[in-house]
């Protein structure tokens, strides 16, 4: 009786799995801050999914760790690139029985370790960043994400991404945007699964959000999904490159 009228349900239909492909290693590479968890090789990647799929896991989300890396970031949009090699090969075993999702940021594919492309002073150029995500944004559902989850905190990033999928085709890929994100020692872990080393010891509190202004974090979840600082519309900022 207990069960049958009880208001909430945990299952594992209902978690999202975080995983992380690494490239150029021959097999899975334990991360020493978050023991059981691995960077995997395309091909444990793959028994992994399938051992979640057996358990009632319905969804992952991915996390791509390049080879290189460059100032640009540009390993994020490469159709070649290691997350856009493992969407393709997941989506073609799993079909629409799992859900793909694929974080959207560069912070694992740029050399200086920042969430987006700097400019002449060393600062993050929000607007030139969008440019990137939105490229990305539509690799990844070129491969097979169901789901694209940007990260970088970054102002206007949903709409400007929501146009270029559009534009693209990609109507029915969703986002799932972190659009409130703090600067936080938390995040050690994480930067640790995916090499991230921010360049001179940096930190990223010039785009990410202070963690003692509960206010400030909520008027940024509506900011996320405006236009871009420069108030251009997104549709007609982007333009996709073959």
């Amino acid at each position: 009786m207990r069960d049958l009228v009880a208001e909430t349900r945990l299952h594992t239909s209902d978690l999202v799995a975080p995983l992380f492909v690494r490239e150029g290693i021959t097999g899975p590479q334990p991360i020493v801050s978050l023991p059981g968890v691995v960077q995997h090789t395309l091909d444990s990647l793959s028994r992994e999914v399938t051992e979640l799929a057996a358990l009632g896991v319905r969804g992952v989300i991915l996390f791509g760790v390049p080879a290189t890396k460059d100032e640009t970031g540009s390993g994020a949009h490469d159709p070649d690139g290691i997350a856009q090699r493992a969407l393709a090969r997941l989506r073609s075993e799993t079909g629409d029985s799992m859900v793909l999702m694929a974080d959207l940021c560069v912070d694992e594919y740029t050399s200086h370790g920042h969430c987006g492309v700097l400019d002449a002073r060393g600062n993050v150029d929000n607007d030139l960043t969008l440019d990137v995500y939105c490229r990305a944004a539509v690799a990844q559902a070129d491969a097979g994400a169901h789901v694209v989850a940007p990260s970088g905190m970054m102002d206007g990033q949903v709409g400007a991404i929501r146009a270029a999928l559009d534009e693209a085709g990609h109507t029915d890929t969703a986002i799932m945007a972190y659009s409130a994100k703090y600067a936080s020692g938390l995040y050690g872990p994480f930067r640790d699964a995916v090499d991230v080393q921010i360049a001179g010891g940096g930190d990223r509190k010039g785009y990410q959000q202070d963690w003692r202004n509960a206010r400030e974090g909520l008027r940024e979840v509506p900011i996320s999904t405006s236009s871009p600082r420069s108030g251009a519309s997104p549709t007609f900022r982007w333009r996709r490159t073959t």
